[in-house]
């Protein structure tokens, strides 16, 4: 029996990713890894050089975590708002598990890095770091593991890494924002103001959206809140909707939007943000730096704190009843999830480097805690996937 396209579900550029990641999450990772070799080659006082020059008011590393990630955050807000209004998280019994789970994989990474640096105030900013999970690289990694992750697994994840984001999101906005200028967050809001106007105006033309977020940003740079923080509010004012009987439309600016950001944001936005800001030279790593208070808080927040964060939320939620298990998935299945939400690469990078902005030697320390966190991450949880026996039926006990 043939299925009326009239009421048959659009697929959106975020479930089309559970298939595509894997591409996106290879380039990322080879980026990083090209970044590393550039960095430790005799090819490393052009690259750093390259990253200082200036192009305009902003250097080429400035214009890349403000102006190209400003590209993903957009990206990212799209997402949360079609997920939360039309999609895998339109209603509460479907956020429970990937909301707990969210907040736990925030909270024991926090609390483990805090009371790592508890002693050491001027790293104390820095706990935020390991509360992210990247998306890219997780799902990449559960795509090239392929049948042996069922697809509620998948589903799961994407729910879990979208409510992640919005928390790093609101993080960001909340804790490492500058000091504030009246007048340029003043002109924002306007911006904003007009922004909305347009969405109950019923106005679906991408073209003023656009062009008005591009004054948004700019005000937005200038005001002393993180630029790219313009992408999300952008994305909230994009209309989801061409008409209240067409809910989930495919026609609408949101969809056709997110379509066309998805592929620049995989291959082009992330792959540069990791060769730009994951170059280390390891020559000067040593044993005293891997046990410096920002290095290790980072890498057992992502190794410990995720697994102990989602994994304990995700059973004390489905043993108490609030929650079921995602169907065909078994305990070590999740347990393996929980680990990979330990892969913090993209974001948490970003909030280390607006967390010591104004130090290059923490930075140094973030990135090799954020790199040492997560490849060990994504190393065990990929094993425990691959080793983790498949559920002869879907007893959720």
């Amino acid at each position: 029996m043939k299925v009326s396209s009239a009421i048959r579900r659009p697929v959106s550029a975020l479930r089309a990713a559970l298939r595509t990641d894997a591409g996106g999450g290879l380039v990322l990772m080879a980026s990083a890894v090209l970044a590393l070799l550039v960095a430790n080659s005799p090819l490393a006082p052009d690259y750093f050089a390259l990253l200082g020059t200036y192009v305009g008011p902003l250097s080429v590393l400035h214009w890349v975590n403000d102006g190209l990630m400003a590209v993903f955050f957009l990206l990212v807000g799209l997402e949360i708002k079609r997920e939360v209004l039309d999609g895998r998280l339109r209603t509460w019994p479907d956020r429970v598990l990937p909301g707990v789970a969210a907040l736990g994989g925030m909270v024991v990474p926090a609390l483990i890095y805090g009371m790592v640096n508890r002693h050491s105030p001027d790293t104390l900013r820095g706990w935020a770091i390991p509360t992210a999970t990247d998306i890219a690289f997780a799902l990449g990694i559960l795509a090239l593991l392929g049948s042996r992750v069922p697809v509620s697994l998948k589903v799961f994840l994407t729910a879990l890494a979208i409510l992640d984001d919005l928390g790093a999101v609101l993080i960001i906005a909340a804790f490492y924002t500058a000091d504030l200028q009246l007048p340029m967050l003043a002109g924002a809001g306007l911006i904003v103001a007009f922004l909305s106007g347009l969405n109950r105006a019923g106005v679906t033309r991408l073209t003023p959206y656009l062009l008005l977020g591009a004054v948004l940003w700019v005000l937005v740079l200038k005001s002393g809140i993180h630029a790219t923080i313009a992408g999300v509010v952008l994305a909230l004012t994009i209309p989801l909707r061409t008409s209240p009987a067409r809910p989930d439309d495919p026609t609408s600016p949101l969809h056709g939007l997110e379509h066309a950001l998805h592929p620049w944001s995989s291959y082009l936005v992330l792959p540069v943000f990791g060769f730009a800001n994951a170059g280390v030279a390891l020559g000067g790593i040593s044993l005293a730096m891997l046990l410096e208070p920002v290095t290790l808080g980072v890498a057992l927040g992502l190794f410990l704190g995720k697994q102990i964060g989602v994994f304990g939320t995700v059973v004390a939620a489905i043993r108490l009843g609030f929650a079921q298990r995602p169907a065909q998935a078994g305990w070590w299945q999740l347990y393996g999830l929980s680990l990979l939400c330990g892969v913090g690469f993209t974001m948490s990078l970003f909030i280390g480097l607006l967390a010591f902005a104004e130090t290059p030697a923490l930075e140094t320390e973030t990135k090799v805690g954020v790199l040492l966190g997560s490849v060990s991450c994504m190393v065990a949880g990929a094993l425990v996937l691959l080793l983790a026996p498949r559920p002869v039926a879907d007893v959720r006990d």
